[in-house]
């Protein structure tokens, strides 16, 4: 009998090494983007982070519900998660919503993901808000710009809840006030969260309209290099380059307005009243988030604030959710999200 056990790990052990040689040596890697992706030219992906998921449940600590849906658009596989928050005894009172977009470069990561099921948890519960995840399809199976069409599906999918659309979720048809829709999302997602900021102003069907929007750590890039992206880390910037030259390689390049906001004709018309700007002091992103906090307020017609996190690096409020600086933000973000 021991044998027999050591005979099948064995085995085990033995197809795994197989598999990871093959995926190795069947060719030459095509790209790498670490931490995020690798990918080889006989098209297998690996990544590296935010494959593991969570499901949806009710938190025993602070009562937040959610949910996963997967009817927006079941043939795309666009789905989202929903968070209800515990105090919603009164029908009556309405919930400002909060529609976010989980960042990862475009390519890892999803709604479902232990990073960001904890962090809505949390937003949510401190917020008191109701809370749509969305999980749109990923680089480079689906590349750019699929994640952004996804995004507005989704988009398009929550407003349909609002007064006067076909919605059918009850969460979103009881709970929520479609006068206080906030959009969000941290780097790649902040990026897309920006980009449906734009489209939503420039929908003429009136459908969607958005209240304001909190941006953390936003990926953005240009073709002229700013600030600390000039004298930084060389290696952090190929990568940020990377990144972008991969998720969406049929893009215009680094100065395409969903990369580069400053360079978006639209960029005066986008939806909302007010915006809140969150930069990592060591982030090599934070003069590009600071540069974009200037662009609006030139070309914006609405209130905008950037927050610079001194000692901190790229999301450390994901990463070191439990510290002083992350909590902080999180009661900020709190009040910003209930603000008029």
């Amino acid at each position: 009998m021991p044998c027999k056990k050591i005979s099948l790990h064995f085995l085990l052990i033995s197809h795994l090494l197989s598999f990871t040689l093959a995926a190795t040596n069947s060719s030459d890697i095509l790209y790498d983007i670490y931490p995020f992706v690798r990918v080889y030219k006989n098209g297998t992906v690996e990544r590296f982070i935010g494959a593991q998921t969570l499901p949806p449940s009710l938190d025993p600590i602070n009562g937040v519900r959610s949910k996963d849906i997967y009817g927006i658009a079941p043939k795309l596989n666009v789905s989202a998660r929903l968070y209800l928050p515990k105090n919603t005894v009164d029908p009556r009172k309405k919930l400002p919503l909060l529609v976010y977009f989980h960042g990862g470069a475009f390519f890892t990561e999803s709604a479902f993901s232990p990073t960001y099921y904890n962090h809505m948890n949390s937003l949510v519960a401190k917020a008191n808000v109701v809370a749509v995840s969305v999980n749109y399809r990923l680089a480079p199976e689906n590349p750019l710009p699929i994640g952004y069409e996804d995004s507005w599906l989704a988009l398009k999918w929550v407003f349909s809840h609002s007064e006067g659309g076909n919605g059918t979720d009850p969460w979103l048809k009881s709970y929520v006030d479609y006068g206080r829709v906030y959009l969000g999302g941290d780097s790649a997602g902040a990026n897309i969260a920006h980009n449906m900021a734009i489209r939503a102003g420039l929908d003429k069907t009136g459908r969607v309209a958005l209240h304001g929007m909190f941006l953390n750590c936003p990926h953005f890039w240009g073709k002229k290099l700013i600030g600390s992206e000039r004298g930084g880390d060389p290696q952090k910037r190929a990568v940020m380059e990377s990144i972008w030259i991969h998720a969406y390689p049929n893009s215009t390049g680094f100065d395409d307005p969903l990369s580069n906001p400053a360079k978006d004709p639209n960029l005066s018309k986008m939806d909302g009243k007010r915006v809140l700007v969150y930069v990592a002091e060591k982030d090599i992103l934070k003069d590009r988030g600071l540069y974009y906090e200037r662009t609006l307020r030139s070309k914006w017609n609405g209130i905008v604030k950037a927050v610079e996190v001194k000692g901190e690096d790229h999301v450390f409020n994901l990463r070191f959710p439990n510290t002083t600086k992350a909590m902080k933000m999180l009661n900020q973000l709190a009040s910003f999200l209930n603000r008029d």
